[in-house]
């Protein structure tokens, strides 16, 4: 990559090295040097005879030489310049201080007004820097023409320089500054271009005048500067680093333009056009692989300064979030007006039941990929979102008003909604990149409440069918008869029932049914209605324990329960049942507390009087295992309660 240091055009490059393209000066150093050492024209514009005497030109030789007028009219400003360098030399190369004023003044005169001529002739070529067409750089002919004599115009530029540098003690000559003269026709030629820009078809979404004027000045900008670098910059030395200096000047010029514009109040389409002109397009331009290696952007820094981007900026956050209040708005009336009229959700994809988040979620997207380019910063654009949390408790109102009426078609559009919850949490956990973390934050737990109260909804009336059927666990009945298998029946005609369109919020539910039917389990067990009196009793309920396990685990994990882990606290509390020497009973406990540190006191209490043949006391010794293992164990972030919801009198 070949990006040089900043520089304002074309500056004095004294001191360095001409070899490799060293100085400005280094392409002429050589030249000046030998005029220097003998004040005569250089070769091809005096003759001198072998042995030093002056012999008269040869007239054909005389005819072939080009004057000063004629090199000029050829565009060889280098040769010309080079003549009136020797010129000069030979007229300010002998003399001293005090002699100058005896100067010849025709001379005088005459040198200035060719250097004048010279200087015209020159500027006017830099002047048409950029006058090279599409069709002229196709032209070989004419690119070749073009680029020779704003060669020779830039040489004559760093001759005629280090010629005022040269001579400035001679006070009869004054120095023109070349390069500062060459800088500021470069600004007027840029500026001319910018202020009239080439005609061309009118963009995508280009509404107004003033994005016209803007995407002409953007077009004009990304030609000329690709011109610059494909030709102009052939025509320079390398350190006069060209190309960064036409692209400071075309980034002032629109700076300038857009600073005049978002001084006034814009419309919100208008305030967008700038916004994606300034953090999208421009940077576009400037990115391009021909023009990376030889601008730097970063030095070029913004097109708009701060304050007049954050007014712009505000506006357009402010016009994006009321449009996506507005969208979630008729969206959620939308499924709002669907219910009220009876509408039930379908769909075995789930697509129908879960529009109302699909669509939400794509038109966030959409708006924070588009504002990460207008505003050029995901953390900015991320604001955009903010109406979501607004939206959510919205959301989470009209399915409290979905169960609190409990109309015939309350439980689909339930069942509906946890397909909803889950995809907007998804959203939320997996692209946490498109919203503030406080928004992300304060929208999950909206959305958990709501799934909270939906898993309610939904399985309040099946628990309720179940009750009678729970009772009978823990009791005589339970050791004796298949009360369990009947159990397990009613529970797979309920989950039929449970099933919605959404298959993962359906897991989810019948993960949760599976978690209250085990804690339900375990209740009933430790209210303590059987009592098992010795080795036999209390090994024929591990084993019943452990096949309730197994026969629980194999219907739920059949219907999508993902819960495995609920199959191994039932185990455990079987093991306990079975085994008879106490250290062991006590790191089985351990274990159950490490696994759930929601484990209490009054649940292994409970549990050890199953077994009546362990006394008080070793009950108590158990116990106090458990509470020494729960004071060094910490809640792990992967833990889940159980016994927290597990009632125990």
């Amino acid at each position: 990559m070949r990006i040089r240091s900043d520089s304002d055009g074309l500056q004095n490059q004294s001191g360095r090295s001409s070899a490799g393209g060293g100085g400005g000066g280094g392409w002429f150093r050589g030249a000046f040097q030998r005029i220097r050492r003998h004040p005569t024209p250089p070769s091809g514009v005096n003759l001198s005879s072998t042995d030093g005497n002056q012999s008269p030109p040869n007239e054909k030789l005389c005819a072939e030489i080009p004057t000063f007028e004629q090199l000029l009219e050829e565009r060889h400003f280098n040769e010309a310049s080079l003549l009136l360098t020797s010129r000069e030399n030979r007229l300010f190369g002998e003399i001293r201080e005090e002699e100058i004023i005896k100067l010849p003044v025709e001379e005088l005169a005459q040198l200035t007004a060719d250097r004048q001529a010279l200087e015209r002739l020159v500027l006017q070529t830099v002047q048409q820097s950029l006058s090279l067409s599409l069709q002229d750089m196709n032209n070989e002919a004419a690119a070749s023409s073009h680029m020779a004599a704003l060669t020779s115009a830039v040489k004559a530029i760093y001759q005629q320089e280090e010629q005022d540098q040269l001579w400035k003690h001679i006070t009869c000559r004054s120095p023109s500054s070349w390069k500062n003269l060459h800088n500021s026709e470069v600004r007027t030629l840029v500026k001319s271009r910018m202020d009239v820009p080439s005609a061309g078809a009118a963009g995508q979404g280009v509404h107004s005048s003033l994005q016209l004027d803007i995407q002409s000045m953007g077009r004009q900008l990304k030609e000329d500067l690709l011109l610059v670098v494909n030709v102009v910059s052939r025509c320079y030395p390398p350190e006069a680093n060209i190309c960064q200096f036409y692209a400071s000047l075309y980034h002032q010029t629109l700076s300038a333009r857009l600073k005049k514009i978002a001084d006034f109040g814009l419309e919100d389409k208008d305030c967008t056009f700038i916004l994606r002109w300034v953090n999208g397009y421009y940077p576009g331009i400037l990115g391009k692989p021909e023009l990376v290696c030889e601008i730097s952007s970063e030095r070029l820094g913004k097109l708009l300064p701060k304050d007049l981007l954050e007014p712009l900026e505000e506006q357009y956050l402010s016009n994006e979030q009321d449009e996506l209040a507005t969208c979630m708005g008729k969206v959620l009336e939308g499924e709002r007006k669907k219910w009220n009229e009876g509408h039930e959700p379908a769909g075995d994809d789930g697509c129908d039941s879960n529009s109302l988040a699909y669509d939400i979620i794509q038109f966030i997207n959409g708006k924070v990929k588009v504002g990460n380019v207008d505003l050029g910063s995901l953390d900015k654009a991320q604001k955009i979102t903010c109406p979501l949390t607004d939206f959510m408790q919205r959301f989470k109102a009209f399915q409290e008003d979905i169960i609190k009426q409990n109309r015939l078609n309350s439980k689909a559009y339930i069942k509906a909604n946890l397909g909803n919850i889950e995809l907007f949490r998804d959203v939320l956990q997996r692209n946490a990149h498109l919203f503030p973390k406080e928004v992300q934050e304060s929208c999950l737990i909206v959305l958990a409440d709501m799934k909270h109260s939906a898993h309610i909804y939904l399985l309040t009336p099946v628990h309720k069918l179940l009750k009678p059927q729970y009772q009978k666990l823990g009791t005589s009945d339970w050791l004796k008869k298949n009360v369990f298998g009947k159990l397990l029946n009613s529970i797979e005609k309920e989950i039929q029932q449970l099933h919605g369109p959404h298959q993962p919020s359906s897991q989810e539910l019948i993960g949760q049914f599976h978690q209250e039917v085990a804690q339900e389990y375990v209740k009933r067990l430790l209210r303590g209605e059987v009592k098992l009196k010795d080795k036999e009793q209390q090994q024929a309920a591990c084993r019943i324990v452990t096949d309730n396990a197994e026969s629980l685990h194999k219907l739920f994990s059949t219907m999508g329960s993902k819960e495995d882990w609920i199959k191994e606290i039932l185990f455990k509390i079987a093991e306990v049942l079975k085994l008879q020497d106490i250290p062991a009973i006590q790191m089985q406990i351990v274990s159950l507390g490490s696994a759930h540190p929601d484990l209490r006191e009054k649940h292994v209490s409970a549990l050890l009087k199953l077994k009546t043949n362990i006394s008080k006391g070793e009950r108590k010794t158990i116990k106090e295992t458990l509470l020494d293992t729960l004071k060094e164990t910490s809640a792990a972030a992967d833990c889940r309660p159980f016994f927290s919801k597990v009632e125990v009198k």
